[in-house]
């Protein structure tokens, strides 16, 4: 990353290591609410990231997901585990009115997804330690689009969420 103040999401000032992983121009669209950095919620959580990582240069990113789960998700990062990939759960939780499912799941999985391919795009890799919880919020977000009334929006959705699992497992 260049030591100029890098503003959102572009293959110019990417790893070249996250283009070889995910060159598929949707990645790389910050006005796609489906992409990682599309949405409110992704492209905050990598300005987020970005401010972390000057101010924690050698932490290893575990740490910023502990913090991003504390502050978003108002959880400690051992509860964000594969229980939360119950469909049942799942389906039980967005069908109650009280629980706010788009903060709780949307917005979360959101800024673990930002934040994990956030490191992958600036610093070319993927902390081995934080894979197993973006592939939670993968898988989560795969979980979520199948529930959603939309068969277009769930098939756009999972479309991405499967590069982004292959390019996490390759990265």
């Amino acid at each position: 990353m260049d030591e100029e103040e890098i503003y959102g999401i572009d293959k110019d000032h990417a790893h070249p290591r996250a283009i070889e992983l995910i060159p598929e121009d949707f990645f790389w669209d910050d006005l796609d609410g489906l992409a990682p950095f599309g949405s409110d919620e992704g492209e905050q959580a990598l300005v987020k990231f970005r401010l972390w990582r000057k101010t924690n240069p050698d932490a290893p990113l575990i740490d910023c997901l502990k913090w991003v789960m504390e502050t978003v998700g108002k959880m400690d990062i051992n509860a964000y585990n594969e229980d939360l990939l119950d469909r049942d759960l799942m389906k039980h939780l967005i069908e109650d009115p009280a629980y706010d499912y788009r903060h709780s799941i949307f917005a979360l999985d959101a800024a673990v997804i930002a934040t994990g391919f956030g490191q992958l795009v600036d610093e070319g890799v993927m902390d081995a330690e934080t894979k197993p919880i973006i592939s939670i919020a993968l898988e989560r977000q795969i979980a979520w689009a199948l529930l959603s009334e939309s068969l277009s929006y769930a098939e756009q959705h999972i479309g991405y969420l499967n590069i982004m699992k292959r390019a996490l497992e390759d990265a």
